[in-house]
């Protein structure tokens, strides 16, 4: 039997939500309402149900009850999958009973359900582009991010007409949640957050709606107060590892050029996927003074990284703190290394924690955020060699080894590869050096391997975007360097 537009989303909202068949008509109501009467017959083209809400919102287009910008359309959509997510309280009690008996079918649970409300944008995270790179430091990931959408030029114009509300303060606020968005702000409507305590503090736990790994999660403070690296992070990482069992935790840095993207809300990232920096090895044991039991080692990275393991979490804290406060003070006019210009602080710690077995780990990446006049961006930013891939800071993701490529390198890479096959192209200026010296060093190119090397040589561009951040260089005296540092915070002879 044939089904109408509405009749077929109710029907899936009913099937997959605590909605009941007597609720069938309150339902089709409160579509009409969102969508508009007109054309409430039309007949259904999808099964999916998040592609039953797509449609529903190009009915709404062509009724007049939304408007023509994405943000306008992606409000109305959060909307009608709000229907099918419990309210907060229902949500964070079913998890709660859930985890008493089983902390990972309680964390499943919640990501199939941010899933299937269309919270986490799986439709427009297959878009992106994604391959693995073998290099010196092991297989590197790389994603051409093609899921977020490009700003509209409506919303943008129509932005400047706005007053600004300031309401949520920012992205990661616990006011996000059910929030209806605007033109100038995402749709949260379809937007929950499980309720945890961490350090004897309210926190949230929730899903990035553009994941850029497997179970990509963000567990972030109810208050809205700066980032800041000390030993309460070490410690809440670690305690956020040990409830969310298979998860990895950790935090960007709290200083502008190597912090991310919000260092005005504390929170840290996390998720099930296994990067190339932890499968990396140590290439230099340290023991530190009265730390001999926690093993730890500088690894073998293209950044500068210390790892720390052992099975006492108060231990690895307060090795990690040692480490921390070390480094914030410290200098080597040899290596170039500066802690601070007048007041300004230079250094910080990039921290990604883990558990291994009954063991618990701790990757401390060195950072250091100076500028220089031949490095206005930052001496350990993407230098301009390579900006034409990546001049993004290097956040959390890209220091465990993921790189996040602009859109702009779909289109601009097929140009490079007409280029070294000297067909017609548009290469882009900034890409011609880059294009001649690959051209130069593989004369062998031919039609059915220049995709492959063309990615090959972007993998090894993001290695030296990873190496520019590395304090302490590869090179002999950059080991040495790293070594005196090592020295500085207690090494036992």
């Amino acid at each position: 039997m044939e089904e109408t537009l509405v009749e077929r989303f109710v029907k899936k909202v009913i099937e997959v939500s605590d909605y009941e068949e007597l609720d069938t008509i309150y339902l089709k109501n409160r579509v009409l309402a969102l969508v508009g009467e007109n054309g409430s017959d039309r007949l259904a083209k999808s099964q999916a149900l998040i592609s039953l809400k797509d449609e529903l919102v190009a009915l709404a287009v062509e009724n007049g009850t939304v408007g023509e910008t994405l943000n306008e359309q992606d409000n109305l959509g959060a909307e009608l999958m709000d229907l099918i997510t419990p309210c907060p309280s229902r949500l964070n009690k079913q998890f709660n009973e859930t985890y008493a008996v089983d902390p990972k079918q309680a964390i499943a649970d919640f990501y199939a359900l941010s899933k299937r409300n269309d919270y986490i944008k799986t439709k427009a995270i297959a878009k992106n582009i994604a391959y693995k790179v073998a290099t010196r430091y092991g297989e590197l990931e790389i994603t051409i991010n093609l899921s977020k959408p490009e700003k509209d030029p409506k919303a943008i114009a129509l932005a400047k007409t706005m007053k600004q509300s300031g309401y949520p303060k920012c992205q990661l606020c616990l006011e996000n949640e059910g929030y209806q968005g605007r033109i100038d702000y995402p749709a949260r409507a379809n937007h929950r957050i499980i309720r945890f305590t961490l350090d004897d503090e309210t926190w949230g736990f929730q899903y990035s709606p553009y994941a850029y790994f497997n179970e990509h999660c963000i567990f972030l403070d109810a208050k809205h107060e700066p980032m800041v690296i000390n030993a309460k992070t070490f410690a809440q990482l670690l305690e956020i590892v040990a409830s969310f069992p298979g998860y990895f935790a950790g935090s960007n840095a709290d200083l502008p050029i190597v912090g991310g993207s919000i260092l005005s809300h504390e929170h840290y990232q996390g998720g099930c996927h296994t990067f190339a920096m932890e499968k990396a090895q140590l290439e230099n044991e340290l023991v530190f003074t009265d730390f001999e039991d926690v093993k730890a080692g500088i690894v073998k990275w293209p950044m500068s990284v210390i790892r720390l393991n052992g099975p006492d979490r108060e231990r690895l804290v307060a090795l990690a703190t040692k480490i921390l406060k070390h480094w914030q003070n410290y200098s080597d006019k040899e290596a170039s290394i500066k802690a601070y210009t007048a007041k300004e602080p230079h250094h910080t710690i990039t921290p990604i924690a883990r558990k291994r077995g009954t063991n618990y780990e701790l990757d401390l990446v060195l950072r250091d955020n100076q500028t220089s006049e031949q490095y206005p961006d930052g001496i350990y930013h993407p230098h301009k060699d390579v900006q034409h891939i990546k001049k993004e800071n290097i956040g959390l993701i890209e220091v465990m080894g993921l790189a996040i490529l602009p859109p702009r390198l779909k289109d601009e890479l097929v140009e490079v590869e007409k280029y070294l096959l000297d067909r017609p192209n548009q290469i882009a200026p900034y890409h011609l050096e880059w294009a001649k010296e690959l051209k130069q060093a593989h004369p062998e190119v031919a039609e059915e391997n220049v995709e492959q090397l063309v990615k090959e040589a972007v993998g090894e561009v993001f290695t030296r975007v990873l190496e520019d951040a590395g304090v302490f260089k590869q090179d002999q005296a950059g080991q040495n360097a790293f070594m005196r540092f090592a020295e500085s915070v207690g090494l036992t002879k």
